[in-house]
C-alpha cells in the first residue's frame, strides 16, 4: 500500500509516492511558466498545468514499482485559483498573487472594513496579493467568465476536483482568498457582502484530511491509478511542507525555499489579534487540527530563478537539455566567507512586516572586482536578512523558535543552510526527504483513511531526519555586521523614491 503526494507550484508541479513508513518509492517533476499579457500580470495557463501535473501524476506511479495507491492528496500555491464548471471543464487562466491586477479596489474595501475588522474575521490584512481583489476584477472586467465560472477553486481542490473527488477546499487554503471566517470555518457572509462577491461560486470549506471521493475511472485508467483510490483535501503548500518536516507543534518552524522563503511557526491556538497586527503577522489555519501558523516570507526562491535566468541564461539552456542542475554549478561559484554585496529583495510587493506595494529592488556594494558569485551571495544573504525583521519581532507576540526544519529546493544547498543557521543564531534540521510539500500531502491522505490516527502520527512515522546546521559564532559576527548595512536600505530607498 502506498500514498501519493502532489504539489503544484508558481512555477513548477512534483509527484511522488510513498510507502507509509516514510520510503520514497518514486517522484516525477515538470517546470513550467506563468505569462504576461501586461506589464504587473501573471498568470498561469489552467489547462497546460493541469495536463502537466497529469503527466507527473502518470509518471510518478509508473515509476513506483506497481503498488497500488491507496489514497492521495495535494499542496499547493495559496491565492491562485481556477475558474470551472461542475462538469469539470477549465474556463480560464489562473491569476497569480503577485499580479497587480485589483488593486483598486482596495481603497473601498477600506472603508467597507474599517479599523481591524478584516483581520478580526480573516486573521489577514488587507492586501492585493490574496484571491478577493482578483474576483472582484474578474467579475467586473471578465464578466462573461466570471458568470460561466460555476466555482472558483483554488489549486489543490482543483486537482481534487478534476481527479474526482467533490469540489471542496480546506481552511488554509479558504484562508488565502480573504473571505473567510477563521474562527466559524466558513465563508463570511459579511465579507461576502463587502465584496459583491457570490457564496455560491466558492466551494465547502472542509478540515484538511477529508475524504471528498475516489478517483474517476477514466482518469484513473490514464494515469495508472485504481478507481478506488481515495481523493483527500489537503492544504496551502507552506501548511503541507510544515507537516511534511515534522512541524505539527509550537516551538520549531518550518523554514521553506522554494518560490518563496517562508518562515511557518505553530501557534497552539488562535493568537490574540491585536498581538499579532503590532507585528503584522497573519493567522492560519494550520493542517494539523487545532493549531494555527503564521507567515514571514519573501520572494527569494524567485530572486535566485531570476539570478540563474539573467547570468547564466545560456548555460541554463544547455543544462537542461543535458538534464543536469545547474543550481549546483552556480553554487559552487559562492564566496567561502560573507561579501558586501547586499540586495534589498523588493522585486515585487513584499510580505510582513510592512507589505510594501510600491517600493524596488536594490543592488548595493558592487565594484569591479566583483564576480558572479558574490552577486549571488548578496541574494541569498540578504533575502535571509529580509524574514530576520520578522523574526526578530516574535518574541513580541509570544513566540519562541528553538529549531527550524528546511524544506524546498534550495534546502538542497547545505552552504546556504549553513548561512541561513548563521544569520538567525538557531539550528536548522533538513529532513531525509527533501520534497516536504509532496510527502505532506502523503501524510494528509494516510491520515484521512485510517492509515494513520492522525496527522501528527503520519508525521511522527513518515518523517526521518537527516543533517543538522549548528549556527557558527564567528560567521555569525560578520553577518551581524551586514545584517545592520541592510536594515539602512528601505530607508534611504523609500527617501529616494519619494523625492526626500
Amino acid at each position: 500500500m502506498s500514498l501519493l503526494g502532489i504539489d503544484a507550484g508558481t512555477t513548477g508541479c512534483k509527484a511522488a509516492v510513498f510507502r507509509d513508513d516514510g520510503r520514497s518509492l518514486s517522484s516525477a517533476y515538470e517546470e513550467y511558466a506563468f505569462a504576461s499579457p501586461e506589464p504587473g500580470q501573471a498568470e498561469l495557463d489552467s489547462r497546460q498545468v493541469w495536463e502537466a501535473i497529469k503527466r507527473v501524476i502518470a509518471a510518478a506511479v509508473a515509476r513506483s514499482g506497481g503498488e497500488p495507491v491507496s489514497a492521495l492528496s495535494v499542496s499547493s500555491m495559496g491565492e491562485a485559483v481556477v475558474p470551472v464548471t461542475r462538469d469539470r471543464r477549465i474556463l480560464g487562466t489562473s491569476i497569480l498573487n503577485f499580479d497587480t491586477r485589483g488593486q483598486e479596489y482596495l481603497p473601498a474595501l477600506r472603508e467597507r472594513l474599517p479599523g481591524n475588522r478584516l483581520y478580526e474575521l480573516n486573521g489577514n490584512t488587507l492586501g492585493n496579493q490574496y484571491g478577493l481583489t482578483k474576483l472582484m476584477w474578474l467579475a467586473e472586467h471578465r464578466r462573461e467568465l466570471y458568470e460561466r465560472a460555476e466555482l472558483f477553486l483554488n489549486w489543490a481542490g482543483f486537482i481534487g476536483f478534476m481527479l474526482g473527488g467533490e469540489p471542496a477546499v480546506d481552511y488554509s487554503l479558504a484562508n488565502r482568498s480573504l473571505l473567510f471566517d477563521l474562527d466559524r470555518r466558513d465563508w463570511s457572509e459579511e465579507l461576502l457582502q463587502a465584496s459583491g462577491l457570490e457564496r455560491s461560486r466558492l466551494p465547502r470549506a472542509v478540515p484538511s484530511g477529508t475524504v471528498l471521493g475516489t478517483v474517476l475511472p477514466q482518469m484513473a485508467s490514464e494515469l495508472g491509478l485504481s478507481p478506488t483510490t481515495a481523493v483527500v483535501a489537503g492544504a496551502h503548500d507552506q501548511c503541507a511542507n510544515a507537516v511534511g518536516c515534522g512541524v505539527t507543534r509550537e516551538g520549531e518552524a518550518l523554514f521553506g525555499l522554494g518560490t518563496y522563503l517562508c518562515i511557518v511557526p505553530v501557534h497552539p491556538g488562535r493568537p490574540a489579534p491585536e498581538q499579532m497586527l503590532a507585528i503584522g503577522l497573519n493567522t492560519e489555519h494550520h493542517a494539523v487540527p487545532g493549531r494555527f501558523v503564521s507567515f514571514l516570507y519573501n520572494m527569494g526562491g524567485a530572486l535566485v530563478r531570476w539570478y540563474r535566468d539573467t547570468f547564466a541564461a545560456a548555460e541554463h539552456r544547455l543544462a537542461r537539455e543535458r538534464g543536469e542542475d545547474l543550481y549546483e554549478t552556480l553554487f559552487a561559484e559562492l564566496p567561502a566567507v560573507p561579501n558586501d554585496v547586499l540586495v534589498l529583495p523588493h522585486f515585487s510587493p513584499t510580505g510582513p512586516p510592512d507589505y510594501i506595494e510600491n517600493s524596488s529592488g536594490v543592488l548595493t556594494g558592487l565594484s569591479l572586482h566583483t564576480r558572479r558569485g558574490d552577486i549571488l551571495q548578496g541574494i541569498l544573504q540578504s533575502a535571509v536578512f529580509d524574514l530576520k525583521v520578522c523574526t526578530d519581532l516574535l518574541p513580541r507576540a509570544g513566540l519562541t523558535i528553538r529549531r527550524y526544519r528546511a524544506a524546498g529546493g534550495g534546502s538542497k544547498s547545505a552552504v546556504w543552510l549553513q548561512m541561513c543557521a548563521d544569520i538567525l543564531g538557531t539550528p536548522f534540521l533538513r529532513p531525509r526527504v527533501g520534497e516536504a510539500g509532496a510527502l505532506g500531502a502523503a501524510i494528509l491522505a494516510g491520515a484521512g483513511t485510517g492509515v494513520f490516527a492522525s496527522i501528527e502520527e503520519g508525521a511522527e512515522r513518515m518523517v526521518a531526519p537527516g543533517d543538522s546546521f549548528e549556527p557558527d559564532p564567528a560567521r555569525g559576527a560578520r553577518y551581524a555586521g551586514l545584517y545592520a548595512r541592510f536594515r539602512e536600505l528601505w530607508p534611504l530607498l523609500r527617501e529616494f523614491l519619494t523625492g526626500g
